[in-house]
């Protein structure tokens, strides 16, 4: 990689830059879903060209933590997307996955891969996860934490489906306009980690996370910004 590449999200398609924009603007919760159903049909090739790692990173973090072999544990991937974490869970053995998605074109996506048992349609933040209670072995939320996407107020639900025990892997971005969102959301991690509700396994700043797609997002003029892998075990954790 290089070690300066400045200019290098001008390298990026006009195209690519202004969807990730769009998607990443303050636009309201319908018009942002149009604009995912829209995005889904290149989304893999769109991250393909950003190097964007957090599916992978989320997925080889979750497997390292995880005590049993993980083919009988079930899954929540929320915010699942095309199902590129499904793709790297199943990888590493994780075969009963469910996922939610707001975007009903991102679902259709995520359904042609085959590797979801269930997939149902959620916008979350506004609406409670389709789960009863201690539910889940795992939940995952990767690359939704952010600045316009799903509200930091949604971890009491996302704990509310893990089971005692169970693990949650989120993971968010670093860039300069997600730095205000990235602090809500770890003091909302904290809050919930001092009252015993889950305990803190990983918390993983990965400097090349994605390509930036402006120079003002750029770090230090790498191309490139840097985010975070946090894991989480839901209290009481087994002896």
């Amino acid at each position: 990689r290089p070690v300066n590449g400045r200019g290098a999200a001008m390298v990026l398609p006009a195209g690519l830059r202004e969807r990730v924009a769009a998607v990443h603007g303050r636009s309201a919760l319908p018009e942002r879903l149009r604009l995912y159903d829209g995005w889904a049909a290149r989304y893999e090739q769109d991250v393909a060209a950003l190097e964007y790692r957090a599916p992978h990173l989320a997925a080889a973090s979750l497997a390292f933590a995880f005590p049993a072999p993980p083919a009988g544990a079930r899954l929540l991937d929320v915010a699942c997307g095309t199902g590129l974490v499904a793709r790297e869970l199943h990888r590493r053995g994780f075969r009963c996955l469910h996922g939610v998605d707001g975007s009903a074109g991102m679902l259709e996506r995520a359904r042609s891969t085959g590797l979801y048992r269930e997939l149902r349609q959620c916008v979350l933040g506004r609406e409670s996860l389709p789960a009863p209670a201690e539910h889940y072995d795992a939940v995952t939320v990767v690359g939704a934490l952010g600045e316009g996407q799903v509200p930091s107020t949604v971890l009491p639900e996302l704990l509310r489906v893990t089971k005692r025990g169970g693990f949650l892997c989120l993971t968010t971005r670093s860039n300069p306009s997600n730095l205000r969102y990235k602090e809500e959301l770890e003091a909302a991690l904290g809050k919930l980690e001092q009252c015993g509700a889950w305990q803190k396994l990983l918390a993983q700043e990965v400097e090349h996370w994605e390509k930036a797609t402006s120079e003002e997002e750029s770090a230090q003029g790498t191309g490139y910004i840097s985010g975070v892998v946090y894991l989480y075990q839901k209290c009481p954790v087994p002896p």
